[in-house]
């Protein structure tokens, strides 16, 4: 029986390529010149850390930018508060979002059950599998979760006849 998963996943080489071409570019920069502006990249996420409120912007649209150009979904980022960080430094956590929660899962189980076609969906951990007998019906189904607007980026992936 055919089926695909509906996952909510990130690239995590392109993820250490996009802050590593961040860092790059606020070296090069002339606004950052003299500036203790870093980016670095761990487990939490993303920190970012900055002289001011301008440079914090300047620094969170570059690291969007190379982010976007390496062809990650910005959907897969949330940006947190500017904090203070002591010294007059700006520090700001930027979280990265992997895998469906339940509550969105059930959403999508709801909307794949809503379309009336001849498929099961069932929740499998942080991604969900949907499978039915005609090929068909499952494109059908892909074609009409991508038309969608979620807050997550959703992709398809491990099909199989």
């Amino acid at each position: 029986m055919p089926s695909f998963d509906i996952v909510s996943e990130l690239n995590m080489q392109e993820l250490d390529n996009a802050v590593n071409q961040t860092k790059k570019e606020i070296i090069t920069r002339y606004d950052f010149k003299g500036s203790k502006s870093d980016i670095t990249l761990d487990k939490d996420g993303i920190h970012l850390t900055a002289d001011d409120d301008y440079k914090m912007k300047a620094l969170a649209d570059i690291f969007q930018n190379k982010a976007v150009k390496r062809g990650l979904n910005l959907k897969s980022f949330e940006i947190g508060k500017f904090e203070a960080a002591g010294g007059q430094m700006l520090r700001c956590l930027i979280k990265l979002i992997k895998g469906i929660e339940t509550e969105k899962a059930k959403e999508i189980v709801k909307m794949v059950k809503g379309m009336n076609l001849k498929v099961q969906a069932a929740i499998e951990g942080e991604k969900l599998r949907v499978s039915g007998k005609n090929r068909d019906d499952l494109q059908t189904v892909m074609g009409h979760l991508r038309a969608q607007d979620f807050p997550i980026p959703l992709q398809f992936n491990n099909f199989r006849d």
